[in-house]
């Protein structure tokens, strides 16, 4: 087994989120109104990098909820519009929670889903947690694999189009039209670049598809309940294209995890070069945000995309078999 290797923060444990009683009391008001009965038990999400309120609501009369609210000038409150608009038309074979309600309430918009109770998989991933997770992400891959025309019409973009507009990163590079990443430099990449640059440039053609894809599959977006049924949740980035290009971004912490990652995508079918340029986009894409300042979400925003940027390019590297030091990287 691989060297297990684990984030600075574990990922339920990342939010940074105001709490029930943050909230603008009108908005208490009208969403206790809403419930039928007051709030007695609030407890917030742990996952997660937006800075909004997102907790599961219980009421003295045992109603439940979770909830999430956020200013309406604020673009996550689009983000919540668009979740529930997606998960009302998502198939009954697609394991995650359903919206109860929406309203706008003092300027604030307000998502009211389906209560789960879970737990976000634990890193090191267990066996037994990833392979309820894959089981439930394949139903609901092949339940996707033909989008119908009420999730088509709320529109989606293509994967395609996602990989060339904001993942492709080291071709950038390599044409010296953005600096190496900071958090890059101690990395393979300066010496593979040429090769990142050439997997990347060939995985929009490769990942092109038809299906719905979840478009943000990573470990902190599971949820195993008490019974040990994987959910699937934060279905905000859907984009049209190849289900197996989730699955890889979902196994990144998994290798980091020491688990047999390549196993699992030969089963899926996905092809070499597919994955390969898969992970050098996720790499090229995490490594730079990583390498940015301050983020205005999270402040462990930057250790999950340092940590997610080099677990995707360690397995590469160990994939192509690529070793330190054997290309020198263009001289400025």
């Amino acid at each position: 087994m691989r060297p297990i290797t684990l984030p600075e923060v574990p990922y339920d444990a990342t939010a940074v989120r105001p709490q029930w009683s943050d909230l603008p009391e009108t908005v208490r008001e009208s969403i206790t109104a809403r419930l039928g009965s007051p709030v007695s038990v609030a407890r917030g999400a742990g996952g997660g990098f937006t800075r909004a309120f997102a907790a599961l609501l219980e009421t003295e009369d045992g109603t439940r909820a979770f909830v999430k609210a956020a200013p309406s000038n604020d673009p996550t409150a689009e983000w919540y519009a668009r979740e529930a608009a997606l998960t009302a038309a998502l198939p009954a074979e697609v394991t995650a929670a359903r919206p109860l309600w929406t309203m706008t309430a003092s300027d604030h918009f307000v998502l009211a889903l389906e209560p789960v109770d879970g737990r976000i998989p634990a890193l090191p991933w267990s066996q037994a947690d990833l392979d309820t997770t894959l089981r439930t992400w394949s139903s609901a891959a092949t339940a996707l694999a033909y989008p119908s025309p009420r999730l088509l019409e709320i529109g989606m973009p293509t994967l395609p189009d996602i990989l060339r507009d904001e993942m492709s990163w080291w071709s950038l590079i390599a044409k010296r039209r953005e600096p190496m990443p900071e958090a890059a430099r101690a990395t393979i990449a300066p010496d593979r670049l040429a090769d990142l640059a050439r997997l990347e440039r060939a995985l929009p053609e490769i990942a092109a598809g038809d299906g719905m894809c979840h478009g943000d599959l990573r470990v902190d977006n599971v949820l195993i309940d008490t019974g040990g049924r994987a959910w699937l949740c934060d279905w905000t980035w859907p984009c049209l294209g190849a289900p197996w290009f989730d699955t890889v971004t979902l196994l990144v912490s998994a290798h980091a995890s020491g688990l047999d990652t390549d196993a699992v995508l030969r089963a899926w079918g996905a092809p070499d070069e597919g994955v390969d340029g898969a992970l050098a986009a996720l790499a090229g894409y995490w490594l730079v945000r990583a390498s940015g300042g301050p983020s205005s979400a999270s402040p462990h925003s930057r250790q999950h995309q340092r940590f997610s940027g080099g677990q995707a390019l360690a397995w590469l590297s160990e994939r192509r078999g690529w070793t330190p030091g054997r290309r020198r990287w263009l001289r400025r």
